[in-house]
């Protein structure tokens, strides 16, 4: 479900659905025909700025659909979608979890759940990162299965940092959710372990002697089992740009 990038027209030259999230280290707008070349249909932004600050030149793709998190208008998280495919608000999102967004993605042959991820809310005193997501995956039990559902974005987290008396720690998180049928694409699909990954998404300060994996797409069995391709940027192209690489995951059509 790509679009021309010149014509704005839906190619379907492939039954195929493009995933990509990308913390953009801010200025969305500066950087947005980096990120669309690769032709998302669905786009999560982590450090995005407001909509009202999204002034984009005339020949940047417009998105058909737009959500947007956050207290800070210079630094929250967006997401896009750039098809057909339509983005609506869960009616149970807990606004004490500010940056796990659950959505309702819908389109002529799709429907999906998708939480949106920045693990980053500083004003929680149990723990601002992973254990955001460890709390959320327990408010959102019932709508977690193995089914048609997604989370993907940037979790701040790594299985290296575990602490091993504290709950709700990355391996907890993994552990929960595979016990709902639900895995890491990358980790799955490269046949990678938890806390040995070949492939950096972050670089502390840019630095390539610094690198973690911290940003991550999840989905349920029968997605995992549709997935076409998962590409991560490469440090040398994305530096100028962001302490982040995107994550890029391709399904067949669901």
């Amino acid at each position: 479900m790509h679009r021309n990038q010149k014509t704005g027209k839906e190619a379907h030259i492939y039954p195929a659905m493009k995933l990509i999230t990308w913390n953009c280290n801010m200025a969305f707008r500066k950087k947005a025909a980096l990120i669309l070349s690769h032709q998302p249909d669905i786009l999560v932004v982590p450090e995005c700025e407001h909509p009202d600050k999204l002034l984009f030149e005339p020949d940047i793709p417009q998105p058909m659909s737009i959500l947007w998190f956050g207290t800070n208008r210079n630094k929250g998280l967006g997401i896009f979608s750039y098809t057909n495919l339509k983005l609506k608000l869960l009616r149970n999102h807990n606004t004490e979890l500010k940056m796990i967004i659950p959505i309702a993605v819908t389109g002529p042959d799709t429907k999906f759940t998708l939480y949106a991820i920045w693990a980053n809310n500083p004003d929680d005193p149990d723990g601002q990162y992973v254990e955001q997501v460890w709390k959320a995956i327990h408010h959102y039990d019932k709508k977690l299965t193995n089914k048609q559902t997604i989370l993907i974005g940037d979790f701040n987290s790594n299985t290296i940092w575990d602490r091993k008396y504290r709950t709700g720690n990355h391996s907890h998180v993994v552990n929960r959710l595979e016990d709902k049928g639900i895995f890491s694409c990358y980790h799955a699909h490269f046949k990678q372990i938890q806390g040995k990954e070949e492939h950096p998404t972050f670089y502390l300060y840019k630095h390539k002697d610094k690198p973690y994996h911290l940003d991550y797409c999840f989905a349920s069995a029968d997605m995992i089992a549709r997935i076409r391709s998962i590409e991560i940027g490469d440090y040398d192209h994305w530096k100028k740009y962001s302490d982040h690489v995107p994550v890029m995951v391709e399904f067949n059509d669901c």
